[in-house]
């Protein structure tokens, strides 16, 4: 399939100094044994990301139990949970100076609570090092587990937030382990279990889904109080990932952006770049300022 230009013509120019800041934060998460989604999932905007000395963590190893079929990130039996682990995240925190900082992890659905304790553990010792640091999960569907759910919400975070990923339809080629409505059912319990926290969601397109369904995903998000949307393009990791169907153009995306905001999404963010955790911190605070400026 030929590759558009507003895809293959996204060129990153580093300076010299953002070169060298890409070096550091490597050898940081390395000699920290840390992992990040950026590294392992093959995010395209990892260059850009850690020249601005941002990562979205990747907690409990780098083994997912599941087997979806777009992603990069291995899959297998993985090893047990590293206690310690919390303390290096927010050490790495530390060191970046982060503001904002967003953890995700594999899904573990090999341990009972899916590892909702490790989560709340890690956000807790980011918090020990800085109250102004605000905390952003981005967490598994802990199999529908409502107690996960309730820990989660018990460390507070400032997003929660959890990928529907694709339509309906698709999930049982793109995400054969997980379920539509369950991962609906785990963003209103977050919506629920804790209000004061922002619910954000995101999927992907160009995996052979319709306007019609994409529409319907979006409706089913407001319905349960998603309050960031994201939509990006499926780019393909490698030859043996799901192959993209088709490209979605810019002017689609920014189609889908405005009737996202019609919604009532209070904050969307749509382009072919487009990831989860990409500029999140601008994410939360652009959504702030908008709720501000809507309640005038």
């Amino acid at each position: 399939m030929h590759v558009p230009n507003w895809i293959r013509d996204k060129v990153l120019t580093l300076r010299h100094s953002e070169v060298k800041q890409m070096s550091n934060i490597k050898l940081m998460l390395r000699n920290l044994s840390l992992h990040t989604v950026c590294e392992e999932a093959r995010c395209p905007n990892i260059g850009e990301c850690f020249a601005r000395s941002t990562a979205t963590f990747l907690i409990m190893g780098d083994v997912c139990t599941r087997n979806c079929t777009f992603c990069a990130i291995k899959k297998g039996k993985p090893a047990p949970i590293d206690p310690e682990e919390p303390k290096r995240i927010a050490a790495a925190a530390k060191n970046l100076k982060l503001s904002h900082a967003v953890i995700t992890s594999v899904t573990r659905d090999d341990i009972e609570d899916g590892g909702a304790s490790h989560f709340k553990a890690t956000a807790l010792e980011i918090k020990k090092y800085s109250n102004n640091t605000t905390v952003e999960m981005l967490i598994p569907d802990f199999q529908g587990n409502s107690a996960s759910i309730k820990e989660i919400a018990g460390a507070c975070p400032a997003v929660i937030n959890h990928n529907i990923e694709t339509v309906p339809r698709l999930y049982a080629t793109i995400r054969p382990k997980a379920n539509y409505e369950r991962s609906l059912s785990i963003l209103k319990l977050a919506k629920e279990f804790s209000p004061n926290s922002v619910t954000k969601s995101g999927f992907m397109v160009g995996l052979g889904e319709t306007r019609e369904e994409i529409m319907g995903v979006m409706k089913d998000l407001r319905a349960v109080g998603v309050d960031i949307l994201t939509i990006g393009q499926y780019l393909r990791p490698s030859g043996s990932h799901y192959p993209v169907i088709r490209y979605v153009t810019p002017q689609e995306f920014y189609s889908y952006k405005e009737i996202g905001y019609n919604l009532g999404f209070s904050y969307v963010v749509a382009g072919p770049f487009v990831r989860s955790s990409y500029k999140a911190e601008e994410a939360l605070r652009q959504r702030a300022s908008r709720s501000k400026e809507l309640s005038f």
